[in-house]
């Protein structure tokens, strides 16, 4: 099969397309013919050795979490998916190729009314807003939540996630992308290049931090005593928050079927939609992960893989 291989850590040009041998499943795994994998920030991160302390990968690997495609076969444990179902998920590793071994409890069966491209954009970053704001913000219908970038993939399904909860959402954006994140439900939408958001927020009950850095220190000025900063690049600073009265925790996301069945109700329920900005073939992996490290895209990049 043909797959996309990183043999160093280094620049976008160690994405190199080989012929590799087919995936064995394990027990309890399904072997994916791979129709689309979703391009993730993470993804260029853990190629260029960003990550390598807290995510060691034996090296030559393939690249790639989200995955879309169809069952090609079964482990002998496998009870849960037959042959020819379409599904969708998460891998540890491995999407950008043909085929991918996935177990069966990080997969789930795609979303009738999306195709597999749609699909494939959908699980790192939905399953991340989802686990931000509820498993760790325990958002509430009626609360006020600050969502920084919420342009990008994980911003554009946690303004969807907490309106469909109930909660007053405010995102912070560029000017090119405000009518992007009022489409997508917002109440208020903040230009930040214009506006600094400190200046006009004010008594959140949660934040949702998407950058870190300078935007996370300052984001605990707008939370309200006792509210809470949810980060999903960097840890946030213990200290800071105990000194503002407030809770701060990172997300590390969690891999959950059953999580991923609910969202694609969501999904085939209309409630949430999903956005993919831009496809590539799995030939153009380098210039797919260049867009992504770019940082200006609107919603998720997609490599289209299968016809």
């Amino acid at each position: 099969m043909q797959a996309i291989r990183v043999h160093d850590y280094e620049a976008s040009d160690v994405l190199t397309l080989e012929t590799i041998a087919l995936p064995e499943p394990q027990p309890n795994e399904v072997l994916i013919r791979v129709q689309a994998a979703g391009v993730n920030p993470l993804d260029w991160k853990i190629r260029a050795g960003y990550m390598k302390e807290v995510f060691p990968m034996p090296l030559p690997f393939t690249p790639g979490m989200d995955v879309a495609g169809t069952v090609e076969a079964i482990g002998t444990e496998v009870k849960t998916f037959q042959v020819g179902q379409a599904v969708y998920g998460e891998l540890k590793m491995g999407a950008y190729a043909e085929f991918a071994t996935a177990s069966q409890d990080a997969i789930a069966l795609k979303p009738k009314t999306l195709d597999f491209v749609q699909a494939a954009s959908v699980p790192m970053v939905a399953m991340t807003a989802y686990q931000a704001l509820f498993d760790h913000a325990d958002l509430q219908p009626g609360q006020s939540v600050l969502m920084q970038h919420e342009s990008g993939g994980v911003g554009m399904f946690a303004v969807q996630f907490a309106k469909w909860k109930g909660a007053h959402v405010i995102g912070t954006t560029s000017a090119a992308n405000v009518e992007f994140v009022q489409s997508l439900g917002a109440d208020q939408v903040i230009d930040y290049r214009a506006t600094p958001f400190e200046q006009v927020v004010e008594n959140v009950d949660v934040v949702l931090d998407t950058l870190g850095g300078d935007t996370q220190v300052q984001s605990y000025s707008v939370l309200k005593p006792g509210g809470i900063l949810v980060s999903t690049p960097a840890p946030p600073n213990a200290q800071k928050a105990q000194e503002r009265g407030v809770r701060a925790e990172m997300v590390s996301m969690e891999i959950s079927a059953s999580l991923l069945q609910e969202i694609a109700g969501l999904l085939d329920s209309r409630q949430v939609k999903t956005v993919v900005a831009q496809t590539f073939p799995l030939s153009e992996a380098r210039q797919a992960q260049e867009l992504s490290q770019s940082g200006h895209v609107r919603g998720k990049i997609v490599l289209q893989i299968g016809a």
